[in-house]
């Protein structure tokens, strides 16, 4: 039966219990003795049947309470016996189908979540994932082994993992963008992203060892750059081959032994191409080292900026123990690259952090694509139409010949930064 429908018997038997108690009492009682009774029975059946109505909605909130407060807790398993009036069984028949849907719903997230933990677990890029108080809620056993020797990270915050970590990396996590940077032998990419998760800011960081990877591309492009050499040689060789054909029949006929110059002229141009090309290569093979002497930037930077214009920031008086010609180059190549990127403004800062020398070169140019950036520093890799791929790598290997290292980065806003740091003391 439907609770409307008990609702509507109950008043109609108050109603009908009132008109006869009215009935009886107005034929066989007098004075007010009629009205008490009448009373008394219309308040005994209204209050017996508000005690009905009651005592159904009673069983039904403590029924659907109890249920409620355990889908609160997490317990979907409670389910309710469907019985009772029509409205009643329908509720409670509603609920059930709700908590086998949400708990259905729940096991799917669950073993979704299984899923992607085993995943996460097994790959090998290394995943951290932070709260709005940058306290680690998550790491996988790449993180542990590469941040914490295999330790737990769950619950300590990025400073305190930060404090064990190499420089290199610890200025990584400093840093707002994406940024590619050498610890002793080996290259690591770190990503990190902002997003919110339930209304809370948290922050994802992906660290990458590109070591294997840029070993299997240094050999690719080891090729590329003796398949290059190969062709600028042959494209040498041969036309002094015939410039000296040439030669010997002008040599041999008196009436054009006047284009003997010419030829040889020719012939001297091709193998000064020869020279300078394949100088740049051989540059980068026998780097001397470094002949440091204590020099301040501002030297450096006057030196450069005779070849290309930028704006300097910080202490420029700052001194440091330097090759000043290695680094002059180093300057030229990244001030070069700014330009080059098609920025109209290109900024180079020093300042003292520490024991270090941080030297910036920042442009606001095109940026680089992540792919790019993760090959940069491979020697001989490069998107330059005539480009031979070294000023990067030799800039690497001069900063890390002086102790230091280089990082490249995107610039917030845009563009790139490329970030050196050269030790104070030698």
């Amino acid at each position: 039966m439907k609770l409307s429908h008990r609702i509507a018997i109950a008043v109609a038997l108050v109603a009908t219990v009132s008109a006869a108690v009215t009935f009886v009492a107005v034929q066989y009682v007098r004075g007010w003795e009629t009205f008490a009774l009448a009373a008394f029975a219309i308040v005994a059946t209204i209050f017996w049947s508000a005690h009905l109505i009651i005592q159904s909605i009673r069983e039904l909130h403590e029924d659907l309470g109890n249920a409620l407060r355990a889908t609160r807790d997490g317990d979907h398993s409670l389910r309710l016996v469907v019985r009772g009036d029509r409205e009643v069984a329908e509720l409670k028949r509603l609920y059930n189908e709700l908590a086998d849907a949400i708990r259905a719903d729940r096991a799917e997230i669950h073993h979704k979540e299984i899923l992607l933990d085993t995943i996460l677990q097994r790959t090998p890029i290394a995943v951290v994932l932070l709260n709005a108080a940058e306290r680690v809620i998550y790491s996988n056993t790449a993180a542990r082994e590469l941040l914490a020797a295999g330790a737990r990270l769950d619950g300590h915050t990025l400073y305190e993992i930060a404090q064990n970590v190499t420089p290199s990396l610890r200025d990584a996590f400093a840093a707002p963008s994406d940024a590619i940077f050498n610890v002793d032998d080996e290259t690591f990419h770190l990503t990190q992203r902002l997003f919110r998760l339930n209304t809370q800011q948290h922050r994802l960081i992906l660290l990458e060892r590109l070591t294997p990877e840029l070993r299997r591309q240094e050999v690719a492009v080891w090729k590329k750059a003796i398949r290059i050499i190969n062709h600028e040689i042959n494209n040498t060789v041969a036309p002094i081959s015939s410039l000296f054909h040439s030669a010997r029949r002008a040599q041999e006929m008196p009436e054009h032994r006047h284009r003997l110059g010419e030829i040889y002229e020719l012939i001297e141009e091709r193998l000064e191409f020869l020279r300078h090309f394949l100088e740049a290569y051989a540059q980068f093979a026998r780097l001397p080292e470094p002949h440091k002497e204590r020099t301040a930037w501002s030297e450096v930077f006057e030196a450069v900026r005779t070849l290309y214009a930028f704006e300097v920031e910080g202490n420029a008086q700052l001194e440091a123990p330097i090759d000043r010609t290695q680094m002059q180059q180093v300057l030229i190549n990244l001030v070069k690259n700014a330009h080059e990127s098609g920025s109209d403004e290109v900024t180079v800062s020093i300042q003292r952090t520490g024991e270090d020398c941080v030297l910036r070169i920042m442009d606001r140019g095109r940026g680089m694509p992540d792919e790019v950036m993760r090959q940069a520093l491979v020697p001989f890799y490069t998107t330059k139409p005539g480009g031979s791929g070294l000023g990067l790598a030799l800039c690497n290997e001069i900063v890390e010949a002086h102790g230091g290292r280089m990082r490249l980065a995107a610039r917030e806003g845009g563009g790139t930064v490329v970030t050196c740091w050269v030790p104070i003391l030698d």
